[in-house]
């Protein structure tokens, strides 16, 4: 199993810490937030160390995947939630803390104070073709 001798979750996953871990299985680990932004808040970490979502292997991206409906259902249940944000963070300028892969699943209801951004635009005229194309030409230079 890779670990990064540093990382909070490496720790985790080796048990050399504490965490309230609600499911886990050979491949993931899911645990309660310990800065929640509401009761019940989740986090849901593959147990091998990438840093980035850019760098899980696509078997690992759809273990991650598989996952997460599943205690999205639980977080319902437990919470009572009228819905809830699914959320990463890749890079610091995003918002990430923890150098390490890890979703949020955090339950919602009207009365929190959570808050959301959500400052949508506009493409000008011709530009959305030009930013597709962009991206088409960057995944057929991919492998997976």
């Amino acid at each position: 199993m890779s670990r990064e001798p540093g990382c909070v979750f490496c720790k985790i996953v080796a048990v050399e810490i504490p965490a309230s871990v609600v499911f886990e299985n050979e491949s993931i680990l899911t645990l309660l937030d310990i800065g929640p932004l509401s009761e019940g808040h989740l986090l849901v970490i593959p147990r091998k160390h990438y840093s980035k979502l850019s760098d899980l292997p696509p078997s690992e991206s759809a273990q991650l995947g598989a996952v997460l409906p599943r205690m999205a259902r639980a977080l319902l249940e437990v919470t009572h939630a009228e819905g809830f944000n699914v959320l990463l963070n890749e890079g610091r300028t995003a918002g990430q803390l923890v150098p390490h892969v890890h979703f949020h699943i955090i339950p919602r209801s009207p009365r929190d104070n959570l808050g959301y951004r959500w400052h949508a635009g506009t493409y000008s005229s011709g530009r959305a073709e030009e930013v597709a194309a962009a991206y088409q030409e960057a995944l057929s230079r991919q492998t997976q």
